[in-house]
């Protein structure tokens, strides 16, 4: 691995906070679960999510008991863990889409046994060398990072760390302090699912996570329509989608001999969704009181 290709995993998610400031536009960053139904549908959303303006994508690693996902992703974690898919699938999906070309920023998100089994070390360096810039691991405690971030820190893979309403500012600020990327500010307590209304207090809550850290703030948890993404991204760096996108992948899925197949349109609506997402996002000039 040489130091050119080293750097731009290591400053990938950076570059693309930073463009979007110097632009004004919040990152949107939608989230799917690999392998739901098949890598390949996978591989396709991924081209189509770049295609349609997304400059980060979350990748959920496939984990059968997914303690912070609502049940939507919980399913989705079970259609892709009923056709076997495994970490070394996602390693080869990404890798693939490197060498094609892909360049966005790649966040996984899994479950720390998971990494835990596969060795803490190796994980690190393959998520890395293959083209994932950032994890996000929701059942990773703070207190028990620390050879975690160290291994990641090595291999320059960011540690993006969830903040909660009910965090103390001094414990978001220890968390800020092992994070690298951003901060995934999440905006209700309890697990992942579209919401029809978020908290009257959440724009607050992201101002006083922003004045505690420099680094940028994205935040994630119920966000599904386009108006709760233009009201956010007034404040929030980046706006991440994950559970309105997943369910409109189930809603497009046929049920065909005891397994799932894609429809004809899956792609193209979640397409014109995030199109839709990502057009607030370029809003952020718009005050907030």
């Amino acid at each position: 691995m040489n130091n050119r290709a080293s750097s731009r995993r290591r400053n990938r998610i950076d570059q693309a906070f930073s463009r979007l400031k110097r632009v004004g536009e919040s990152a949107f960053i939608p989230f799917i679960t690999a392998g739901d139904p098949d890598i390949a549908v996978t591989k396709a959303l991924v081209k189509e999510l770049v295609s349609q303006g997304a400059d980060i994508i979350e990748l959920g690693l496939p984990f059968s008991d997914p303690l912070a996902d609502g049940p939507t992703i919980q399913a989705a974690s079970q259609r892709a863990l009923r056709n076997n898919i495994n970490i070394t699938h996602l390693f080869e999906l990404v890798s693939g889409l490197r060498s094609e070309g892909i360049d966005v920023p790649l966040v996984l998100m899994g479950y720390y046994n998971s990494i835990l089994q596969y060795g803490l070390e190796k994980f690190a360096a393959d998520a890395a060398s293959i083209g994932f810039d950032g994890t996000i691991v929701p059942d990773l405690p703070l207190e028990e990072s620390v050879e975690w971030v160290r291994a990641s820190r090595r291999h320059n893979l960011s540690t993006i760390f969830l903040v909660a309403p009910t965090t103390p500012p001094e414990r978001a600020r220890r968390i800020a302090k092992a994070s690298r990327g951003f901060i995934y500010y999440v905006s209700v307590t309890g697990i992942t699912g579209a919401r029809n209304d978020l908290p009257s207090e959440l724009l607050s809550g992201i101002k006083t996570v922003k004045n505690l850290t420099s680094l940028p703030v994205a935040v994630g948890f119920g966000v599904s329509r386009p108006e709760q993404v233009a009201m956010l991204s007034a404040v929030a760096d980046g706006i991440i989608v994950g559970s309105a996108i997943v369910r409109l992948v189930e809603e497009n899925l046929i049920k065909d001999g005891g397994t799932y197949r894609p429809g004809r349109e899956l792609i193209n609506k979640i397409g014109d969704f995030v199109e839709r997402l990502k057009a607030e996002t370029r809003k952020k000039t718009r005050s907030v009181a």
